[in-house]
């Protein structure tokens, strides 16, 4: 009777990056719990590790606890190790550690590498793999050191640990702060509103750790010549310029009234460039209008580019969906730009990922307004805060019990790892089946 053979099981990429990612939040969460993590030498507990783990990883920002008066050292060390590993990829910054080693890439490392910051072909991975690497660094360090003119004079020594914190938080998009102390916890960059480096210096940090590594790449290989770049970069450069841009003059006529021409138009900009995925603010975001909150909801849900250290549901996703309304309103077959057509999968795939954050956000939301009691406005922030791992908060985080906390977990890590990473991650390897069934329309609209 001849033998059965079992064929071995492989992960995907996808699972592979949903497992890295929970890995490492784990791992994070352990070191946290520790009492050395803190400065007052007392274990943190599960729920609080756990949550502050998920923030850092998934590049948020959202805490439970100051990050400045509350852990130690070794705790925010352990903290911006998460935020880098995070911002960067799991499966990038494991990918670096066997380029350093010396170690051949097979091709299956080299597909999940491919998924992992969404190029669009195998070939050229490790080489831009190496680029990433290095832009990242050089990036992060140039912040750091135009940050030090700033933080030296005022705190000494120290001032080269805040200015390293920051560049790195910023350039991740991950909105972590250590400003604060035991009288004033929770500040973020309110303190330093109408400085102009510290703002010109984030704000550049947040752009192009958001524009996404393989804008990067276009703009390092063609220069300034924009008729060579991908069609991929134009619409991620002139839709991020869209969402700054527009951002900028509705909170600059219709908020901010309380602060002089020039100190508005900063703090306009600043909350524009931020609200998509950086967390930080110069202002307090509880006393801006609901119009002004509702605007910035909306910039949260769109997020950051793909193959960038930003959440949410990106601007790609955004332009495509923008573009195939246009073609409608045109009554035009097919959706293009740049005279490029865009696939139809693409656009499939745009709705699909932007209804998969619009129900997070809403149920979410729901969720914890029915739960806490709490204005809905405010709960309907938070989640898109959490979701779209952006990190700004109108006050109600640290108020918020065990249930809402795991629900702000759940939507960070579902915001990082992405929509379609979990659902190719689940139902890879399933039945596909592809048998076309009799048509027949519907009316919408």
């Amino acid at each position: 009777m001849p033998k059965k053979t079992y064929k071995k099981k492989h992960l995907t990429s996808f699972q592979l990056i949903i497992l890295g990612f929970a890995g490492v939040i784990l791992l994070g969460t352990v070191l946290l719990m520790l009492p050395c993590s803190t400065l007052d030498k007392v274990p943190t507990p599960f729920h609080e590790a756990l949550f502050t783990a998920t923030s850092a990883v998934c590049v948020t920002g959202l805490v439970l606890k100051d990050t400045g008066s509350y852990w130690s050292m070794a705790g925010q060390t352990i903290i911006l190790a998460l935020i880098q590993i995070g911002g960067l990829g799991v499966i990038t910054v494991a990918a670096s550690f066997s380029l350093l080693s010396g170690e051949r890439i097979s091709l299956m490392k080299r597909s999940t590498m491919q998924d992992a910051i969404s190029a669009p072909k195998v070939g050229g991975i490790v080489r831009l793999t190496r680029f990433i690497i290095k832009g990242t660094f050089l990036m992060e360090a140039a912040g750091a050191l135009l940050l030090l003119p700033v933080f030296l004079p005022e705190y000494g020594g120290k001032g080269i640990w805040m200015a390293v914190f920051h560049s790195i938080s910023a350039f991740c998009n991950a909105g972590f702060d250590i400003l604060g102390t035991a009288d004033d916890p929770f500040p973020s960059l309110i303190g330093y509103s109408g400085n102009v480096l510290v703002n010109v210096v984030i704000m550049l940090l947040i752009i192009v750790g958001g524009i996404g590594f393989l804008t990067w790449d276009d703009i390092y290989t063609n220069k300034l010549n924009f008729q060579r770049y991908r069609m991929q970069s134009k619409i991620i450069l002139i839709t991020s310029a869209g969402l700054i841009l527009f951002p900028t003059i509705f909170f600059f006529v219709c908020d901010l009234n309380d602060l002089s021409a020039g100190k508005r138009l900063l703090a306009a900009l600043f909350q524009s460039v931020t609200t998509r995925t950086a967390g930080f603010n110069t202002i307090n975001i509880s006393d801006m209008s609901a119009a002004s909150q509702t605007v910035m909801i909306l910039l949260m849900l769109v997020g950051g580019s793909p193959g960038s250290t930003a959440g949410g549901m990106k601007t790609t996703t955004f332009a495509v969906l923008i573009l195939n309304a246009i073609a409608t309103f045109r009554s035009q077959e097919n959706v293009g730009a740049f005279g490029r057509r865009l696939e139809y999968n693409v656009i499939k795939n745009a709705a699909t990922i932007a209804m998969l954050y619009f129900i997070l956000f809403f149920c979410g939301g729901i969720a914890i307004s029915v739960y806490e009691g709490f204005p809905l406005l405010d709960c309907l922030y938070e989640a898109a805060s959490a979701v779209d791992t952006v990190g700004l908060t109108l006050g109600l985080t640290p108020r918020l019990h065990v249930f809402s906390q795991t629900v702000l977990i759940i939507l960070m890590y579902l915001g990082r790892v992405g929509g379609l990473t979990l659902i190719y991650a689940v139902f890879s390897g399933g039945n596909n089946w592809n048998a076309k069934l009799p048509m027949e329309k519907i009316i919408v609209g």
